[in-house]
């Protein structure tokens, strides 16, 4: 099968899984622990049924959104993924290039191979930075100066990765600190030529752009990534950060990796502009709920505030199920990692091109012209008498 092909976002994980070498798949399937966090995730859109209302007038059908400001042409951006160019040579500016040419955003990762200044002129409206802080400031102030500098509109601090997390599938791997290209990894790499290929023409594991500049003058690849693993994660981060954050930056700050509603509420308090709950794919804390089911919580703690939320999004029916729920906007990361590791700009094209098929397959079946007029009232929890979510929770400043 080709990428002209593929069906569905799994159609073209499998094409990936035959593109990369073991290693290489399971740094983007994996999880943490027993990674039952990655099967909630899941499982938590197939807890809500969809309940349609016919006899409307669906022939015209809308899915473009407003978002700090920016009117997307869909409710889906690209999740920030760092080493993306592990998995295909310039995969970041790929990622970049898609979300000009969709027009959505693309949260572009500060562990990304390519810089802030790159992707951000491939897409001047359609990248957001995120970082993480160090235990250093003045490389925190460095990172928020240079997307400034890069006229970046959005920057996200990512506060869910306090201590590095168990992920199994890794050690087992030998994906670690420092890297070695060990015989198993060389003899696995060689039956898949296309990647192996990229790889040396790369000159091996890819140049951390972003943080080379906190390395000594020459550092290899690998020396640059040592700095910044021993950089982050940082379990010193705290509010205070956060705040110091907020101070240094005039422009939109979202927080991502918040899954309790009274975190949320200190971060508005701060002067946050939105929040992502999630919970990091489920690669961190395994027993961690899934994003969903904390979204209701979310909301109803600070209901001014645009939400958003990732992790497990895999079907254009979970996106609108998430937009039932209340939630204004989604993101996804692995779909478009897979993509890109496919067929590269064309995969990470496919992906997004199917997400917003099913996205407008869904509306025209449930009887909705715009995603706008998405409610509360279209979701009934599977197993549930109807009504269940008529009376409850809207979606803030979407009208039913």
């Amino acid at each position: 099968m080709n990428i002209e092909a593929a069906l569905n976002l799994e159609d073209i994980r499998k094409l990936a899984k035959r593109k990369l070498p073991k290693i290489a798949f399971d740094f983007i399937e994996g999880g943490a622990d027993d990674e039952h966090g990655l099967r909630r995730n899941r499982e938590a859109f197939g807890c809500y049924n969809l309940v349609p209302r016919y006899l409307v007038d669906v022939s015209q059908r809308d899915q473009s959104v407003n978002l700090l400001g920016h009117t997307y042409a869909s409710p889906i951006g690209i999740a920030p993924t760092g080493l993306a160019g592990l998995f295909r040579r310039d995969a970041d500016c790929m990622l970049a290039q898609a979300a000009v040419e969709h027009n959505i955003p693309y949260l572009m990762s500060s562990a990304s191979n390519h810089a802030i200044e790159t992707a951000a002129r491939i897409a001047p409206d359609h990248v957001w930075f995120q970082i993480y802080c160090t235990p250093q400031q003045r490389i925190n102030l460095d990172l928020v100066r240079r997307a400034r500098d890069a006229n970046v509109k959005t920057l996200v601090v990512s506060v869910d990765v306090p201590v590095n997390a168990n992920r199994e599938r890794n050690r087992r791997n030998g994906f670690t600190r420092p890297f070695k290209m060990t015989p198993r990894i060389a003899l696995d790499a060689l039956t898949h030529p296309g990647w192996l290929l990229d790889y040396l023409r790369s000159g091996g594991i890819p140049l951390m752009q972003n943080w080379a500049p906190y390395a000594p003058k020459g550092a290899t690849a690998q020396e640059v990534a040592d700095v910044f693993g021993s950089l982050t994660p940082n379990p010193m981060t705290t509010w205070k950060t956060l705040e110091q954050i907020r101070s240094l930056w005039s422009g939109q700050l979202v927080v991502k990796g918040l899954l309790h509603p009274d975190d949320a509420k200190a971060a508005v308090a701060l002067g946050v502009d939105a929040i992502i709950v999630s919970n990091h794919g489920g690669r961190q804390l395994d027993a961690a709920p899934s994003p969903i089911d904390m979204l209701p919580a979310v909301l109803a703690a600070v209901p001014n505030t645009p939400i958003m939320v990732d992790s497990g999004v895999r079907r254009g029916s979970d996106i609108v199920i998430a937009l039932c729920l209340g939630a204004r906007f989604t993101f996804f990361g692995r779909p478009t990692l897979y993509g890109a590791a496919a067929a590269g700009l064309k995969g990470v094209a496919k992906t997004i091109e199917l997400v917003r098929a099913e996205i407008d397959l869904v509306m025209a079946q449930i009887g909705c012209t715009r995603l706008d007029a998405l409610h509360a009232g279209y979701l009934r929890r599977a197993g549930a008498a109807y009504p269940d979510f008529a009376n409850g929770p809207q979606n803030p400043g979407f009208s039913p």
